[in-house]
């Protein structure tokens, strides 16, 4: 059995023994799903890892990932910290300080590498365990490199929808992902 916890729905389009694929229809909640099955409708196994690594964030901070309207999403905000060597500022206050810094570090670490933009840079969930687990160590660095560019979209769209409605921001979503496609990172 393979469990599967992308956007607790997404699972339902795999069959048992499928590890990736795609839809033309898009469903799932903003902010949990992966960017390569928004933009292209493509989910893999690495789906379910971005999926993870937002949960894993939003446990250890005590945040929940952000909104649509909501401008700064949470991958953001620990990726600031992280790449400012503040990490440590974004656990949860409520845990006061229970929890050992090394470990605190590993999952943030863990997921910032959970919900990289290129699904082939994320983890598999295997490693991801080891990691936790302390039987290995990450073999890579988070990367943030697409994060600027989507807040810059988040932030024009939103005001577009406040301005003139859903419409006409689903019609400038589709112009930003085709041209964010072409991008090279």
């Amino acid at each position: 059995m393979n469990p599967k916890i992308s956007d607790f729905g997404l699972a339902k389009l795999f069959c048992e023994s499928q590890t990736h694929g795609s839809t033309n229809r898009i469903s799932g909640t903003f902010g949990y799903i992966a960017p390569e099955y928004v933009m292209n409708g493509k989910f893999s196994t690495k789906s379910d890892v971005y999926s993870f690594g937002i949960l894993v964030l939003e446990i250890i901070t005590g945040r929940k990932n952000s909104s649509f309207r909501n401008l700064t999403n949470l991958q953001s905000h620990a990726w600031e910290h992280w790449s400012k060597g503040t990490a440590l500022e974004l656990m949860d206050p409520t845990m006061g300080d229970e929890w050992p810094r090394h470990e605190a570090l590993k999952c943030i670490q863990m997921g910032l590498l959970c919900v990289q933009e290129a699904a082939a840079n994320r983890p598999k969930m295997s490693e991801v365990v080891l990691i936790l687990d302390g039987y290995a160590v990450p073999r890579s660095m988070p990367s943030s490199s697409h994060l600027d560019e989507i807040n810059k979209w988040k932030k024009q769209l939103s005001s577009i929808l406040d301005m003139k409605g859903l419409g006409e921001a689903k019609k400038i979503l589709g112009m930003r992902i085709n041209k964010y496609k072409k991008m090279k990172f």
